[in-house]
């Protein structure tokens, strides 16, 4: 979309300048309340989200396409746009407006340029890297895949940044195949050069993004992974020989890095993929046999018929197992021997049905801990999470099953977390933090008198009126508010002589004269600037939470992966006891 600047104002040329950086991608331009699209982008954005398309004058003689959106329905319209395989660049303002202009307001010599106020892309939101619940769906997993053509054998990889799992594999072209069936990506990289060999042998339906050959070499995939995992090889996870397994999951690394995801503490391995486990099923068998879908709208799949998961994590879980069935006879037993469990003990099965309600997604919340984008209500769930596990850890713990028992042992309860959850955030706070009223009452002192002089300001004045009344004996003395003074005392005339020589005077009226003094100015300060200065503290209390809570990912990952194990087997008890089936 290459733009002759002549004649565009300053902001189409700013517009202009950051679609450059990703010409790729659709690009919502912050302008004030709304998130507008131009040209090509607008066209293709109006047909996609059914808004209406129009001009814009952009200072030449005819006006570019326009269309847009206010900016609090992002969480609307972005889904919408992703889902239809849109890599959508999203260019925010970097700075206040309103600042903007009182920070130039007198200055001389500045361009047209200088006086726009700063943007920026924040985000650069792909079919395989979405974090938000909005684009997600809660019983799927949102694989991000890469492939790498390897000399002999073809690598490929799959990460879900919303959960945080990172596998890598190798094998046949065909195997590969299976497994991108298997797992569905919803977006897949590969080599630019190497695009005539991927249509062969993975086909042109897939969401597919190129990257440069320089990406897909070995040397730079173990670099990035080796200075994320901060490792000095990949001897530990498993996969240091899965040479062609490892460019491929540096390529998915590299592609985090161009779209701006570098908040990933959550990946925390690199597993792989133990294709000896499992029987193998392509991406025909798994549509024939309709495991996932159905075939025809009226139909109904196999997972639909056995998933009564109640968790999102669980449900996850048991689509896994469904499209990588178990080979080994052992392993299938205890899977058997846990689901006989629950059905022989009914008392155990409710108590952990009535916790499973409260957990939520643990696996996703923690996942956006990380990345610095975790809501204070995602906080509270987190909280009520952890709650929710402690009758489980028991439960499973006095059991006689052995699996059972170490998913008991294993589940950290991260008491410490949890209570500093409890102590430091409001019980029902706001989804967003600028809504106020996140942190508890309580926690910070600075916080409860700024919170106290917000609310009781007025009755602070009554008291201030009160008190220099009886020191003055100004009997009529009252405290009163304009733009202009902001607080000030008024006095009549007939009280002039009893005003105290410290007392500034301001303005005079015909029948009285308003002072000030250093009291009043101070409370001045503090409660006009109360509601401003609120909103910042309980902003750097939360990400100071938010920072700490990081250090909990691993536990609580964990902790997710048991949850998703113990309401798979609890779900399927509910189905026929064929052991054939249950074994899946």
């Amino acid at each position: 979309m290459a733009k002759d600047e002549k004649g565009l104002t300053p902001m189409m040329k700013q517009f202009f300048s950051m679609k450059a950086k990703h010409p790729d991608a659709l690009l919502l331009f912050r302008c004030g309340d709304f998130y507008e699209t131009y040209c090509d982008d607008a066209i293709e954005t109006s047909k996609i989200l059914g808004i209406t398309l129009t001009k814009r004058n952009n200072g030449a003689a005819s006006g570019d396409e326009m269309a847009g959106f206010p900016h609090h329905a992002l969480d609307t319209y972005l889904p919408k746009l992703v889902r239809a395989g849109k890599r959508v660049a999203i260019c925010d303002q970097l700075e206040d407006p309103k600042k903007k202009r009182e920070e130039i307001k007198g200055k001389r010599g500045l361009t047209a340029m200088d006086k726009m106020v700063k943007r920026g892309i924040t985000e650069l939101v792909t079919p395989g890297v979405a974090m938000g619940d909005n684009v997600l769906n809660y019983k799927e997993n949102n694989f991000l895949a890469a492939v790498h053509f390897g000399k002999g054998a073809c690598g490929v990889s799959f990460l879900d940044i919303s959960t945080g799992e990172f596998l890598t594999g190798e094998g046949s072209f065909d195997y590969v195949e299976k497994l991108i069936g298997n797992f569905a990506p919803k977006e897949v990289l590969y080599n630019r050069e190497r695009k005539q060999d991927f249509l062969k042998y993975f086909g042109s339906r897939i969401c597919t993004f190129e990257l440069d050959e320089w990406v897909f070499t070995e040397q730079t995939a173990r670099q990035k992974l080796l200075k994320h995992f901060k490792t000095k090889n990949l001897k530990g996870f498993g996969t240091d020989h899965l040479h062609n397994g490892i460019v491929a999951a540096g390529a998915i690394m590299q592609y985090l890095e161009i779209t701006q995801h570098t908040n990933i503490s959550h990946i925390t391995s690199l597993a792989r993929i133990e294709e000896e486990k499992y029987v193998r099923l392509d991406r025909f068998t798994i549509r024939s046999l309709e495991l996932v879908a159905p075939m025809h709208d009226e139909g109904t799949s196999l997972l639909n018929v056995l998933d009564r998961t109640v968790t999102p994590m669980g449900g996850r879980m048991l689509r896994r197992w469904m499209v990588f069935p178990l080979k080994d006879v052992k392993t299938i037993n205890e899977r058997l021997d846990v689901v006989d469990y629950f059905f022989r003990e009914p008392d155990f099965r409710i108590c952990v049905d009535e916790q499973f309600h409260r957990v939520g997604d643990l696996e996703r919340i923690i996942s956006r801990v990380a990345a610095g984008r975790v809501s204070p209500r995602e906080v509270v769930q987190l909280k009520n999470a952890l709650m929710a596990l402690q009758p489980v850890k028991s439960a499973c713990s006095s059991t006689n099953n052995e699996v059972l028992k170490r998913i008991g042992e294993q589940i950290n309860l991260c008491e410490s977390l949890r209570e500093r959850i409890e102590n430091e955030i409001h019980p029902d706070p706001p989804q967003l933090v600028a809504k106020g009223d996140v942190i508890a009452d309580g926690f910070n002192s600075e916080l409860d008198e700024l919170r106290a002089i917000r609310t009781g300001g007025k009755q602070y004045l009554i008291e201030i009126q009160q008190k220099e009344i009886e020191q003055t004996g100004i009997t009529s003395l009252k405290v009163g508010f304009n733009n202009v003074f902001g607080y000030y005392l008024e006095v009549r005339n007939t009280f002039r002589n009893k005003v105290p020589a410290d007392w500034i005077r301001k303005q005079t009226l015909a029948q009285a004269e308003r002072y000030i003094t250093p009291e009043l100015k101070e409370y001045e300060a503090k409660i006009l600037g109360a509601d401003e200065k609120i909103l910042a503290l309980e902003a750097k209390l939360f990400a100071e939470l938010v920072q700490d809570m990081q250090t909990f990912i691993p536990q609580i990952q964990i902790n997710a992966n048991l949850i998703a194990h113990v309401d798979a087997y609890c779900r399927s008890q509910r189905q026929p006891r064929h052991r054939d089936m249950l074994g899946l």
